[in-house]
C-alpha cells in the first residue's frame, strides 16, 4: 500500500473545493462551487450533462487550471506546479470512453498500465477485485461495455490510489452491467477507498453514495444525503399506477389529484396527508382496479425536478 503523508492544514477531508470557478472565455463552465469529500465516502457529483462535473473533476485531476477559487486534494494544492506531481500519483482515474489496447489480454493491459507508476498493485489481486477472473486471458476488444469498464476500474486501481475519479462510469451500458459496476464501486468502499463519483443517473447517486452534491448551470444546488436531500426537497410520496395509459387517465374519478403520465403509460398521482385511503377506494370503483398499483416514495430524481422544473433523461439531458 502506499503509505499517505498527513494531509496539509492537519484537515479530515480529502478533497477541499472553495469558490473554484473555470471559465472559456465568455463561458463559465464552473461558477464559484465550494465543497467537501471525506476520507473513505462515495462523493456523487450529479447532474445533467454540460453542469460543469467533468470540468470540476479535471480541475482536480490536474488537468485543467481553475480561474479563480482554490482546491485541494490529498492535502496538495491543485494550482501549484510543485504540488500537481504529488496529486497524479495517489489518486486513480476512469475518464469517461475508457479505452485499452485491443489486442491486449485483460492482464497485460492492467500490467501495461501499472508499470506507468513507481508502485503498483498485482494484476491478479485486481482481476479479483474487480470479478474478471474468466477474462484475464481475453483480448480488450472481445469484451462488453460492462466488462471494459471493469478492466477501466482495474486500471484506475493499479496505483493503490488514496482517491479515486470515476467520471460517468456507466453512461451507456445495460441496467444489468450498469448493476455490475456499483457492485464493484460498492467493494472499494468496503475497502475503504474515497471515491469522487460523477454521474447523471439519478438512481445510482442514490444507491451508491453517502453525500451527493448537485450540479447544475456550473453551481452546486444542493449538498447532503440523499435521504436528507430527498427529505428536504424531494416532496410527496406518489400513488402510481402501472400501464394506464391515455384511456386510465379518463378513468381517474374527478376531483382526484392532478395525475401526470409518464413512462409511456404509467400514471402517477400526488398523495397528501390523508388521502391515500379515499384515492384507492374511489380507484377501486374504476377499471384501474386491475392495474398494477404502488406507493412510491419520492426520489432524487424528484429532487432535481423540484429544484430545477426539469428532469434529466438517460442520456444525460434536460427536459
Amino acid at each position: 500500500m502506499i503509505e499517505e503523508e498527513p494531509l496539509q492544514g492537519q484537515s479530515s477531508q480529502i478533497v477541499q473545493v472553495e469558490k473554484l470557478s473555470k471559465k472559456y472565455g465568455d463561458n463559465t463552465a464552473v461558477n464559484g462551487i465550494s465543497f467537501g469529500l471525506s476520507k473513505g465516502e462515495v462523493f456523487a457529483f450529479l447532474g445533467p450533462n454540460g453542469a460543469g462535473k467533468t470540468t470540476t473533476v479535471e480541475i482536480l485531476e490536474c488537468l485543467r487550471n481553475p480561474s479563480g477559487g482554490r482546491a485541494s486534494v490529498l492535502g496538495y494544492d491543485v494550482s501549484k506546479h510543485s504540488d500537481q506531481g504529488e496529486i497524479r500519483k495517489r489518486i486513480g482515474v476512469l475518464p469517461q470512453d475508457f479505452n485499452a489496447i485491443d489486442r491486449a489480454t485483460v492482464r497485460e493491459n492492467i500490467n501495461y498500465f501499472g508499470a506507468m507508476f513507481s508502485h503498483q498493485l498485482d494484476a491478479d489481486q485486481l482481476i479479483e477485485l474487480v470479478d474478471l477472473k474468466d477474462k484475464r486471458d481475453d483480448q480488450f476488444k472481445t469484451l462488453s461495455g460492462g466488462l471494459k469498464q471493469r478492466v477501466g476500474l482495474a486500471v484506475a486501481l493499479v496505483n493503490d490510489p488514496s482517491l479515486v475519479f470515476l467520471d460517468e462510469p456507466t453512461t451507456g451500458l445495460d441496467p444489468r452491467a450498469r448493476r455490475d459496476v456499483w457492485y464493484v464501486i460498492e467493494r472499494l468502499k468496503k475497502q475503504g477507498k474515497t471515491v469522487f463519483l460523477t454521474t447523471h443517473y439519478m438512481d445510482e447517486a442514490e444507491y451508491l453514495a453517502d453525500t451527493v452534491s448537485i450540479i447544475d448551470h456550473g453551481e452546486i444546488i444542493a449538498t447532503g444525503t440523499p435521504n436528507e436531500l430527498i427529505d428536504s426537497h424531494g416532496g410527496k410520496k406518489t400513488l402510481v399506477i402501472r400501464n394506464a395509459g391515455e384511456d386510465g387517465l379518463k378513468l381517474l374519478p374527478p376531483r382526484m389529484p392532478k395525475a401526470e403520465l409518464r413512462n409511456a403509460g404509467d400514471l402517477y398521482i400526488p398523495l397528501h396527508n390523508g388521502e391515500l385511503t379515499a384515492i384507492l377506494t374511489s380507484i377501486g370503483q374504476t377499471q384501474l382496479a386491475d392495474k398494477e398499483i404502488e406507493v412510491r416514495r419520492p426520489t432524487l430524481d424528484d429532487v432535481f425536478l423540484n429544484l430545477t422544473g426539469r428532469r434529466v433523461s438517460e442520456e444525460g439531458e434536460v427536459a
